[in-house]
Order: C-alpha cells, then structure tokens, then sequence
C-alpha cells in the first residue's frame, strides 16, 4: 500500500503572550481538523486515529483530548509523541506506517503547542531540599553534553564561520518571502480569532536586524525563531482514497546525532531520506527547511547544497516562530500548497541531536 497526504491545513503563527495567549491546545487544533474533513470530503466516521505532538503541554493524552475536542468518534482513542521540535513530522510518519500496514485508512496527524499555556516546571530535589524551576528539559543523560540549544547555536555559528551577517541576511530574506506569500498563504490557513496572517511576519531590514537583542555569542532576537502558539494538521490516507489527489509520502526516517550541535540534526536524515527515494538534492521541486536559528537553516542547505532558491519560498521559521510540536507539520502544510509538480522535502532538527527528513511527490 502506498500513504497520500489528502488535505492539510495550519492555524496561524502567533507569538506567545499574543492573540492565542487564552487558547487551549483543544481550541487550537479542534478548528483545522473540522476544516481538513471538509476540503477531503469526509466525515469524523471516517476517521481512524489521530496523532498529535506535543512538546511543552500538560502531559495526560494531548491527542485523545484534541479527537473529543474535535468530535470525533469516541473510538479514536488518539496516539500522543513528544520528539521536540521534529515531533510534528514524525506524527505524519506513524501515520504513513498505520496506513501502509493496513491498520488505518484515514490518520489525521501533525502537532499542537501552546507556548502562552505551557505549565510551570519544577525539578526535585533529590536530596530534599526545595524544587527549583527550569526551562529547557534535559536532552541527554550527561549534563556536560547537553548544551543550552541557543548556546549550541552560537558554538555552531563559530566552528563553521557563519556570522551575524550572514544570519540576519537569512532572517531578512526569510521576512521578506513572508510578506510577500502573505495573500497565497491564506489558502491553508484555518482562522481562529479571526487570526488569518501569521502574526509575527514583518518588514525586516539589516539595520533593524543589528539592533536585534544578542542572545549568546552571533545568536540575536533578530535571527531566531520566536517562541509561538499554532496547530497544524494532514490526513493521511489509502491510495484508493487519495484518487489522485494531494502528495505521495515516498519515504522519511528520523535519525540521532551529535547531542552537542543540535542544529545539524537534519542533516543525516535528509541524506537518509532522499537516499531511501532513490533521489538527490538536484531531484528536488521545493524544500522545507526549518529555521529554529537561521544559522540552522544555513548550515544544514549548506551540508545537503541545496537550491537555496528552492528552500523556504514562503518564508520559514524565523518569520513565523516556532510553535514546538507544531513545526515539523507545519513544513508538511506547506509543502502541500506549494508543490505543484515533483518531489519535495520537508526537515528540521530538535534537541538531543535528532533530526526528521520526510520526501513528499505530488500525485
């Protein structure tokens, strides 16, 4: 059997504390998972299983509350992964694997975040003393090999000579593609609140970016992606179903790398990904790449030399802002409007050193 992504749709992107700041989870996703049965042509009967990333939420079972939310059959039982920031594209991949076994015929998946209704965390003490709060989770089990990601980013930045420039030159571009998509974007927007342009895209020019804010070493507010609150959403479906319509899943893997440079984390599984297509980056239509940091997005279109013509059309991350367990689904959503003719590619790298590559081809 062979797995198709039918329809897909995304809510806005909206920086935390803005316009979704009161949302919930289920009040984010339960709208575009309405609007995906509707542009398929199907009802929530048709529906087998839903998975959801989620990344910074309540923990319980984020995809059975969203398939209630969404009313869907009181089978659904939902199926919840926390793979970070790649989270969102490997949902799509578990899909592809149900379908392909015969276990599912319609899957909805892709990922959900709240970054504005993340709870507050606290971290034992194991000697007794009081709880202390914390951010960032541990990644690894070797605390000296666990760097802080936007530390990594900078150390990143340096061994490889990217420099600040080069960086608020990406996130210049990247806006720039943004406003310019802004219209043609709207087509796999979902509204909520009215929300229907993602609401941290702007003009940005080089002397704003230089009066960005640093965050450690080249590493600026200006050159990376802002924490955000959005969903996003495919089905993923038969063959028989797809009728020819929509894009082919022709392979993806998630891959482990070097814990200590997080950002390079696509990087083997875009090798992998395309190798498994029988394809190379010369192969490609379009390329979906994320930009958690713009030094990210150069360094991995650099190790694959990639188009960077193809890459990011509508702008990336760093124009939008990452919305964790969402983001590796959003690249799909917009594969999917964009790609009109042959294969795409959709990756992005988590912390841990992970990496999710996924080739799509248009039906």
């Amino acid at each position: 059997m062979t797995a198709y992504v039918i329809a897909a749709r995304r809510t806005a992107v909206v920086p935390r504390g803005g316009a979704f700041a009161k949302l919930s989870i289920e009040d984010l996703a339960s709208p575009v998972i309405a609007a995906l049965l509707d542009d398929a042509g199907l009802s929530p009967q048709d529906v087998d299983e839903v998975i959801c990333s989620n990344a910074l939420g309540l923990g319980g079972n984020p995809a059975r509350r969203v398939a209630l939310a969404a009313r869907l059959p009181q089978r659904v039982a939902g199926l919840s992964i926390d793979r970070q920031c790649v989270g969102g594209l490997d949902a799509i991949l578990i899909a592809r694997a149900l379908v392909d076994s015969g276990a599912a015929k319609v899957v909805i998946a892709g990922g959900v975040e709240s970054y504005s209704r993340r709870p507050i965390r606290l971290m034992t003490d194991p000697k007794g003393g009081p709880s202390k709060p914390y951010d960032q989770p541990p990644f690894t089990p070797w605390p000296d090999r666990d760097p802080n990601v936007t530390d990594a980013a900078a150390a990143l930045a340096a061994r490889l000579g990217i420099s600040r420039a080069d960086q608020d030159n990406w996130s210049v571009h990247s806006h720039a593609k943004a406003v310019a998509a802004q219209k043609w974007l709207e087509v796999e927007l979902v509204p909520v609140l009215g929300q229907m342009r993602d609401a941290f895209t702007r003009p940005l020019n080089p002397a704003l970016a230089q009066r960005a804010g640093v965050l450690s070493g080249s590493i600026t507010a200006a050159n990376t992606a802002v924490a955000a609150d959005a969903a996003a959403f495919v089905i993923v479906s038969s063959q028989g179903l797809a009728q020819g319509r929509g894009m082919r899943i022709v392979s993806g893997v998630t891959l482990g790398s070097n814990p200590q440079e997080p950002a390079l984390g696509a990087v083997a599984a875009m090798y992998r990904a395309l190798e498994m297509a029988h394809s190379g980056p010369n192969n490609l239509t379009i390329v979906e790449l994320m930009e958690a940091y713009a030094v990210q997005a150069i360094a991995c279109a650099e190790a694959l030399g990639l188009d960077l013509g193809l890459v990011n059309p509508g702008g990336g991350a760093v124009a939008r802002g990452h919305p964790i367990g969402a983001s590796g689904a959003i690249l799909a959503v917009r594969l999917f409007h964009e790609l009109q003719a042959g294969r795409g590619l959709a990756a992005i790298s988590a912390a841990g050193g992970l990496g999710t590559a996924v080739v799509f081809e248009k039906a």
